[in-house]
């Protein structure tokens, strides 16, 4: 992450840093959209092939293998998404556009004095890296989007997105007997929206409960485990493994797993699953139920907060 930042910024000239860089301490890296909105960072559309290449290495530092391809192919869907609002005569006020993607670096790369970040948003791309102490690193919230969800014109129809987010969650559902059932779906009508939305700190009671772990079969606890895996393997493969580690030291016995909306394909539905110290959300009811937002939210080690907690605590 060090080199991929640094080599990121000594690739820009003095404007360009100056629009790219942040000091660590401050909101600004707080701040984080997964809506088509402008924001701050320098745009991928204002630098050369270059430094496009050097910001996506940074980027591509806090992903897996499968999350990095999975961030690059929501990245294109701009196209797609762009392609397919003409054909429908729905035109949107957003510029649909693959370079509409910000990266920012906050603090100085590599200090172990002092900690820093970087941060890589656009549509549908929500990643936060903050790096304490030269070796801990919190890589949450992380959010993955797509629309469409499943391509429906051109030579790539029926490519799908984010396929095991959905696709693990309504096997679950599905298995399950009536009762559980009953319990698993909390509402008829999905939420609109993921609930935790992107504020700085999620409320760890917004999302709703559902069936507890323990009233699930033993296939069952394994599907929801996996899909639970699913999220924490988008990060590096590392920092990935450290905590699905603390997860499942944790232990299960808390997870709860929530249901909102229909269970038919095309049809708009939601799922929470709630954790003693994360929670994991999906929603895909816009456009026709092909528009999905996904997200892992951490109630303390969000942005770093616990670790930078400790770090103030012992250096300051």
């Amino acid at each position: 992450m060090t080199a991929a930042a640094n080599d990121f910024l000594n690739s820009l000239d003095d404007s360009q840093r100056r629009t790219a860089t942040f000091d660590f301490a401050g909101d600004e890296r707080y701040v984080w959209a997964y809506t088509p909105i402008e924001r701050e960072g320098l745009r991928l559309r204002a630098m050369n092939d270059t430094q496009r290449k050097a910001a996506f290495s940074m980027m591509e530092t806090g992903y897996s293998e499968r999350g990095r391809a999975t961030a690059h192919r929501i990245i294109e869907l701009e196209t797609i998404l762009g392609e397919w609002e003409t054909i429908s005569n729905s035109d949107s006020q957003w510029e649909r556009h693959i370079d509409r993607y910000w990266f920012s670096v906050f603090g100085t790369p590599g200090s172990v004095d002092e900690p820093w970040g970087f941060r890589v948003g656009g549509h549908h791309i929500g990643l936060s890296a903050s790096i304490i102490a030269g070796e801990q690193v919190a890589i949450l919230p992380l959010f993955f989007g797509a629309n469409p969800a499943e391509i429906r014109h051109g030579d790539r129809k029926g490519e799908r997105a984010l396929v095991e987010e959905q696709d693990w969650a309504r096997s679950l559902l599905t298995s399950m007997g009536g009762d559980q059932t009953k319990l698993a779906v909390v509402y008829e009508v999905a939420p609109a929206d993921i609930l935790t939305t992107n504020v700085r700190s999620a409320d760890p009671n917004i999302a709703p409960t559902g069936i507890r772990f323990d009233l699930l079969g033993d296939s069952q606890r394994d599907q929801l485990v996996a899909l639970v895996k699913h999220y924490v393997t988008r990060a590096a493969e590392d920092l990935s493994a450290n905590y699905w580690h603390e997860i499942e030291s944790a232990g299960f016995d808390g997870v709860t797993f929530a249901w909102a909306g229909s269970a038919q394909v095309g049809e708009g539905h939601y799922y929470a699953i709630r954790h003693p110290r994360f929670l994991i959300e999906y929603d895909n009811t816009q456009n026709g139920a092909n528009h999905i937002h996904s997200v892992l939210r951490d109630y303390t080690h969000d942005f770093g907060e616990d670790l930078l907690a400790v770090h103030y605590r012992a250096a300051h």
